[in-house]
């Protein structure tokens, strides 16, 4: 009868054993940021010597790629008193994840960094501020805040 136990035992670890692939969890994928990292191009273009506040409508809000390769993005038109210009949020990843929503005729004011993007003018946002909600996507150094825990 000692047998038969250990039998069944082996048995039993065999059967376990043939299923534990089953159960396994799929290795992690490493994406990256996509071209939205602090050493990346597109970040160095943010310039805290030029920061200005401008306020406005908001007349569209859309994904675009800023460069070849990166994930894509989101942007704005804001029509202010003097202009239209183009603000540029951030990754789409990130802006998916936040509770500050901007949709088309929302009144905002945006603070960040004057550029010059495919030769007109834009604005690379460091907070967005819709009533009372904030939406913080750089510090004062521009460094972006879906980059968390990467700060060199």
């Amino acid at each position: 009868m000692g047998i038969r136990i250990l039998e069944i035992i082996m048995f039993a670890i065999f059967g376990v054993m043939l299923t534990m692939p089953a159960f396994a969890q799929p290795p992690m994928k490493w994406r990256g940021s996509g071209g939205w990292g602090t050493s990346d191009q597109y970040h160095r273009m943010y310039d805290p010597a030029t920061v200005e506040t401008v306020s406005g409508e908001v007349l569209e809000v859309r994904q675009f790629m800023p460069r070849p390769g990166m994930h894509q993005g989101v942007h704005l038109l804001l029509k202010t008193d003097g202009e239209t210009i183009s603000v540029h949020l951030g990754p789409a990843w990130f802006l998916e994840n936040q509770d500050v929503m901007i949709e088309p005729k929302d009144r905002i004011e945006v603070t960040g960094s004057r550029i010059t993007f495919d030769g007109k003018p834009a604005i690379v946002a460091a907070e967005v501020k819709k009533g009372e909600e904030n939406l913080i996507l750089r510090d004062k150094n521009g460094f972006p805040a879906w980059s968390g825990w990467r700060r060199r």
